[in-house]
């Protein structure tokens, strides 16, 4: 699955560059096409629907024996399995709390494993995005969130969602990077040269 092409990946990392030389703030973008396969989820509601409705359908109609039940819920288990994983159905199938849980947990294991969290004066942020989930985050260091309410990501991010919703991912970015970009200019301006990280978008397909 191709998220961005390699000249819209560019453009991401042009944003970056441009807003780093205004401010100390140090930024990663993660870009992921999903945050879990949700795969037992799926085959939960497959086993609740195998079990209830030939059990039903027996209870009202009398049509199936013991041998005719226990053969039209295994039958029922498979076809539902391969329904919802072959037609993307089984997505749907996923509470948002859910999805949305999974893809808070993976943004925070990106500000750890892309070293957000050592960055000269806690200055580190990620800009983590979950295509499947339609999840948006802006995660800051100490040092920002004590410069800059949280509030300020809010207005940004709830725009960035709603652009991803549309499937403008890329302008989603650049416009999130170059809003954070004045927002980190104002109250962490750049006092020296640094590039302590990539500044090109990550993917996780």
């Amino acid at each position: 699955m191709t998220l961005l092409s390699e000249s819209e990946k560019k453009q991401v990392a042009t944003a970056i560059a441009e807003v780093e030389q205004e401010t100390d703030a140090e930024l990663v973008t993660v870009l992921a096409a999903s945050s879990d396969d949700y795969t037992y989820i799926p085959l939960l509601w497959a086993g609740i629907l195998a079990l209830l409705l030939p059990g039903v359908v027996s209870y009202f109609t009398g049509w199936l024996g013991v041998n005719g039940l226990l053969m039209a819920q295994w039958s029922t288990f498979i076809v539902l399995c391969l329904l919802f994983r072959f037609s993307g159905a089984g997505h749907w199938l996923v509470p948002r709390p859910v999805r949305y849980w999974r893809a808070s947990n993976m943004a925070r294991r990106q500000f750890l494993e892309q070293n957000l969290h050592h960055t000269a004066g806690g200055t580190g942020m990620l800009i983590f995005v979950s295509e499947a989930e339609h999840y948006v985050e802006i995660l800051v260091d100490q040092g920002i969130s004590g410069q800059i309410d949280n509030q300020v990501w809010e207005g940004i991010v709830a725009d960035f969602t709603s652009k991803v919703r549309q499937g403008r991912t890329l302008d989603g970015f650049v416009d999130c990077i170059r809003a954070c970009g004045a927002q980190l200019k104002a109250h962490i301006p750049a006092t020296r040269e640094k590039n302590e990280l990539p500044n090109h978008l990550i993917i996780l397909e």
